[in-house]
Formats: C-alpha cells, sequence, structure tokens
C-alpha cells in the first residue's frame, strides 16, 4: 500500500468510528420503501403524464442527443428557447441556465465578487457557495451571521460598513448569500426584511442580495416561481438561483440576473465555459416540467402537499406531548411548533431531532419508510436528526403511520431505558 491509500485508509476509519463515514445507499434495497428522504417534493418523478409529455416532446424535438460542447463553442436552440422562457416566466432580465445548482452557485460566487468586495451570508448557507467564495477574490473578505438573523446580519453589515471605507463610498460591493428555504432545517429566511436591511444600510446600492431558491421551487410563489417572486422583490435582488432537479424532476439550474452580470458570467464563470452544457434531452425534460408550472399542475401539487406537512407535524407534536418524550429522544423545531402553520408558513422539509438518528431510521426502515438520518458534518454538532421530506405523492395514511412509528420507537427506548435502569438500583440493593 502506498503512503497515499495509508492515509486515505486512516482518514476513511477515522470517520469509520465516528460514526460519520459516508456511502452510497443500495438501490435495491430502498426499492419499495416510502419516500420521506428525496427532494421530489411534488412527486413529478413518477408521474405518468409528465412521462407521457415528455416522451412525446422528446419524439418530436429536433436535437436529442448530446449537446456538442460548452455553452460557448455550442449554443443550442434549445438552450436559447429555454433561457428565454425561463426569463419570461420568472420576470427577470435575463436567464443563464448551468449543469447543476452547485455549478451555478460556484461560477457565481467564484468571478463576480470583486477585489475589496465583501461576502456575507447565511451561516447555513448551501456548501456551493462557500466553494464558490473561496475560487473568489474576496476569499479573505468572507463572513458569516446568525441563521435567519436579521438584527446578526445587520450587526454584521455596521461593522463592516465601519471598518472599509470602500464599502460607505460605494467603491466596493457587499453580498449578501441566503437561502429562501433552508435544505436541512425547513427554515424560510425573512427575505423582506433583508433586502430592506441591505437597502436602507446600503443607500448607494452596492449591497447585492443573492437568494438560493433550490428547495422552494415549484413549492411556493405564483406558479411555484419561489419565494422572491411571493413577496415581489425581483427588481430587488441581483440575483436569484432556481435548479431543475429537485420539485422539478429534472436536472440543471438558472441564474436569473440583469444583462451585465450573465455577460460577465458568460466570459469568467469557469464552472460554465469548461463544461459539456446539458444535452438536449434534459432540455426538453426541463421544458416539460415549466409547461406543468404554467398549467396549474404544480400548484395543485403544492397545495397537497403544504397540507400533508401541517398534517405531519401536528400528528408528530400531539403524539411526543401525549406520550410524554424527552426532547432528546424526538422533538420538532421551534419555528414548526411555535406559530400558527399556515401553507405559506409549511414546508416539507421536517427535521425530527433526535440524539439517535440512525436506530431512528432503521426502525421507520424496518416499518417499510425511507427516513435518512443527518450527522455531522452536514449538519452542527448536537443538532443530529432524522430529515423527513414529504411529497405531494404521499397519502394521509403514509403521514400518520410515519409519526406514530416515530413515537412507538421513541416509547420503546424509553422503556428499554427505564429497565436498565431499574436493572441497576437492583443490582445496587444487593451489593
Amino acid at each position: 500500500m502506498t503512503s497515499l491509500h495509508s492515509k486515505i485508509a486512516a482518514a476513511l476509519k477515522s470517520r469509520e468510528n465516528r460514526l460519520i463515514r459516508r456511502r452510497l445507499s443500495d438501490p435495491d434495497a430502498d426499492a419499495g420503501l416510502v419516500d420521506f428522504h428525496t427532494n421530489d417534493y411534488l412527486s413529478l418523478s413518477h408521474s405518468d403524464e409528465l412521462r407521457r409529455l415528455f416522451l412525446q416532446k422528446l419524439q418530436s424535438a429536433p436535437e436529442v442527443l448530446g449537446s456538442g460542447g460548452s455553452r460557448l463553442l455550442v449554443n443550442g436552440h434549445g438552450h436559447t428557447a429555454l433561457e428565454a422562457r425561463l426569463a419570461a416566466f420568472f420576470d427577470s432580465p435575463t436567464a443563464l441556465v448551468f449543469n447543476s445548482g452547485l455549478d451555478a452557485n460556484v461560477g457565481f460566487f467564484s468571478c463576480v465578487p470583486q477585489p475589496g468586495d465583501v461576502v456575507v451570508f447565511d451561516e447555513y448557507i448551501h456548501a456551493s457557495v462557500h466553494d464558490g467564495v473561496r475560487a473568489s477574490r474576496a476569499k479573505d473578505a468572507q463572513f458569516a451571521f446568525e441563521h435567519n438573523s436579521v438584527s446578526s446580519l445587520g450587526e454584521l453589515l455596521l461593522r463592516l460598513l465601519n471598518e472599509r471605507p470602500g464599502l460607505r463610498t460605494g467603491e466596493n460591493s457587499a453580498f449578501v448569500a441566503v437561502e429562501s428555504l433552508y435544505s436541512m432545517d425547513g427554515t424560510i429566511a425573512p427575505l423582506t426584511e433583508i433586502v430592506e436591511l441591505a437597502e436602507t444600510l446600503f443607500p448607494r446600492g452596492n449591497c447585492h442580495v443573492v437568494v438560493d431558491e433550490a428547495h422552494a421551487t415549484g413549492v411556493y410563489g405564483p406558479q411555484g416561481r419561489g419565494m422572491v417572486a411571493m413577496l415581489g422583490l425581483e427588481r430587488r435582488v441581483l440575483a436569484r438561483l432556481h435548479t431543475f432537479g429537485k420539485a422539478l424532476a429534472a436536472t440543471g439550474a438558472v441564474i436569473l440576473t440583469d444583462e451585465p452580470i450573465r455577460d460577465y458570467l458568460l466570459n469568467y464563470a469557469r464552472s460554465l465555459i469548461y463544461t459539456t452544457s446539458l444535452n438536449h434531452a434534459n432540455i426538453v425534460a426541463i421544458d416539460c416540467s415549466f409547461d406543468f408550472l404554467e398549467n396549474g399542475t404544480a400548484a395543485r401539487l403544492s397545495a397537497k402537499l403544504l397540507d400533508l406537512s401541517i398534517r405531519f407535524i401536528d400528528a408528530l407534536q400531539d403524539l411526543v406531548e401525549r406520550d410524554g418524550i424527552p426532547p432528546t429522544l424526538l422533538s420538532l423545531p421551534p419555528h414548526l411548533t411555535t406559530v400558527s402553520l399556515g401553507r405559506k408558513r409549511a414546508t416539507p422539509i421536517v427535521p425530527v431531532f433526535t440524539s439517535r438518528p440512525r436506530p431512528l431510521s432503521a426502525h421507520l426502515r424496518a416499518k417499510g419508510m425511507n427516513a435518512r438520518p443527518i450527522t455531522w458534518p452536514t449538519v452542527p454538532k448536537g443538532l443530529d436528526r432524522v430529515r423527513v421530506c414529504l411529497h405531494s405523492g404521499n397519502t394521509s395514511k403514509e403521514i400518520d403511520s410515519l409519526a406514530r412509528e416515530m413515537a412507538e420507537w421513541a416509547k420503546g427506548e424509553m422503556a428499554a431505558s427505564a429497565a436498565k435502569a431499574g436493572d441497576a438500583l437492583r443490582l445496587q440493593s444487593k451489593l
């Protein structure tokens, strides 16, 4: 074994010992399980109607296989037409399609921030934003604020304004990167307050809000256009990212921004320039999904999805309270239990906090349900969970069964702990 392989083996063994080693799941083992783990929020990947539409369009498409190369080498008619459609649909000056959300975030944040600029981001922002900033000319000027805290963001921006004269004069820019719906916690960003804060503190217009709508696309806003559109902020943010591989059952992503930024990305975004673009079949699939957004199908599916979310949250919370389950075993985050949920606040992503995420996930799997454990380093230490991803294709019976089995597992753990404590007391009394 070479020294390289020895070091790799040691690193993997360390992760194995800490129970954080990642592995690909067995697709055969997942077959037949009720899906509570994928991002297929609208269940479009199983839609017979969408499948028929896709095959129909594919049959008549002038181009199907491959794409020919980078967009700068081969700019296909389908790609150009899709971007025009996306710009119109999202009410944006322009649109630029990337191969993935990761490519889009890396491309944007690695090149758009200029020397002297700062990048400020929510502490729970997607890893791809971190990757982009680390490759940028602002890599030494990146700062995190507390999750969804407008006060923390305000304090940070005021400090940066005080420390950096270029921000006060408008010579340099600040970028504020947030997600509209956060993928691990199901929290919704206070976008209006964030935009208003940026505009107030930076009257010269040099604070630019960038919103990642990956998990909100198709679920929120008019025709599934996301939180920015729902709040009427389209002209008050610099850029929006929407992805097609989650609720829309396709692949790829789009950055919605103004013409100068789009032109700059075409010249400097390496994750766009130096990769073969999405093949023509991918473009057809995306186009079909947007047919479903525009014809109202997605809106109906989204309404059902958010109703199921409320049903699950209410059912699980009732069981936790009724059975006296301690929060170390099962608990929901405060944003889902301390406010009155409506469809605009409900979320397809429900983190169920537990100190034993793997045993809980294994129990659910044995009962025919697939909900995955999420631990550090994906989430902060001490915030382990089973992340439940709900879908419009789930039934009320499946939702009720999920809540019930989680509670049954927790009661079993409580009984085992009580029995163990009783055994310890009896042993002590004999000594």
